[in-house]
C-alpha cells in the first residue's frame, strides 16, 4: 500500500512530511461527536491521525485501489466508512443528517480543487467548517481581494458564502512525488449571517461568470447581455471598469439591476 504510484489523471501527490500532518490534525481539531469527512485518503497520511481523535470517519475517494486497500489499512484503528465516489459529484449533506452538518478535510488533488470549491458552494447549508490543503495559487485567488490579478469568479464566489483563513504554506518536499508548484493550508467557515443581501443567487451567479468570462473587457463590453447603460446608472457603477476592480458588494448592486433574468448565459 505505502508503494501505491501516484496518477497523474488523479492529480495525486501523496504527503508523507509527519510534521505537516500533524500541524494539519491539530489546526483541525476533530472531536469525536463531529462528523468528519476526508476528502481524497489517498494512502491514509491523514487518515489514520484523524481516526486517533474520532471515532468515526468518512472518506471520499476516487480511485478504486487506494479505496480498496484504506478499511485494512486502518483496522484497529476506529470506523472508516469509504465512499468510492467522485467528490465532484458526492452529496456530502446527506452524510450530514438532520439538524446537522459536516466538517471537511483533505489534501485536494490540483486537478479537482477548482471545480470541488464550486460544487461545495451549492451545499454550503451542510457544512460546519472545511480546511484543505490544495495548490497555493488556488488558495491566493480564494482569499484574493478586489483589484489583484489573482481576484476572480472563484474568490467572489467563495467570499459570497464562506470566510477564508490562509493557515500556512506548505513546499514540494512534502509530498511523493513532489509537485512542481508550493502548497498552502486553508480554513473556510460558512458565512451564516452575510451581510450583504444578495435577493436573487442566480442573477448574481450569471453576472459574475459574465463578468469574468471576459475579464479583459470592460463591463459595458463583457455585461452588454445582460445590463444595460441605465442599469448600470441604477447600481452606481461605472461601465468602464472591469471585473477585477468590483468588490462582491457592488456585483451585488448589478445582480438586482439585471436587464433579463432570462438573457443567454456567457
Amino acid at each position: 500500500m505505502t508503494h501505491a504510484r501516484a496518477r497523474k489523471r488523479f492529480g495525486q501527490h501523496f504527503l508523507h512530511d509527519r510534521m505537516i500532518i500533524d500541524r494539519i490534525v491539530s489546526a483541525f481539531d476533530p472531536k469525536p461527536d463531529e462528523t468528519i469527512v476526508e476528502i481524497g485518503p489517498g494512502r491514509g497520511a491523514l487518515t489514520l491521525p484523524l481516526l486517533e481523535r474520532v471515532p468515526r470517519l468518512h472518506a471520499v475517494e476516487l480511485d478504486r485501489d487506494l479505496a480498496a486497500h484504506l478499511p485494512a489499512l486502518a483496522a484497529g484503528r476506529g470506523e472508516l466508512i469509504i465512499h468510492q465516489a467522485d467528490a465532484l459529484t458526492f452529496d456530502f449533506s446527506a452524510l450530514a443528517g438532520r439538524g446537522k452538518r459536516v466538517r471537511l478535510v483533505g489534501n485536494l488533488p490540483y486537478n479537482i480543487s477548482t471545480p470541488l470549491f464550486f460544487h461545495l458552494i451549492e451545499q454550503v447549508d451542510a457544512i460546519d467548517d472545511m480546511l484543505f490543503m490544495l495548490q497555493k495559487e488556488v488558495a491566493d485567488r480564494l482569499a484574493a481581494p478586489p483589484g489583484t490579478k489573482t481576484y476572480g469568479r472563484l474568490s467572489v464566489m467563495i467570499q459570497w458564502r464562506f470566510d477564508v483563513e490562509p493557515l500556512f504554506e506548505v513546499g514540494p518536499s512534502a509530498f511523493h512525488p513532489p509537485p512542481q508548484v508550493d502548497s498552502s493550508v486553508i480554513r473556510l467557515r460558512p458565512l451564516r449571517a452575510r451581510g450583504i443581501a444578495i435577493p436573487d443567487a442566480d442573477s448574481f451567479q450569471r453576472i459574475v461568470r459574465a463578468a469574468f468570462g471576459q475579464r479583459r473587457k470592460t463591463l459595458r463590453n463583457s455585461l452588454r447581455l445582460l445590463l444595460d447603460d441605465a442599469a448600470f446608472a441604477r447600481a452606481g457603477i461605472d461601465h468602464r471598469r472591469r471585473a477585477e476592480d468590483l468588490t462582491l458588494e457592488e456585483f451585488a448592486r448589478l445582480s438586482e439591476v439585471t436587464v433579463s433574468k432570462d438573457a443567454p448565459e456567457c
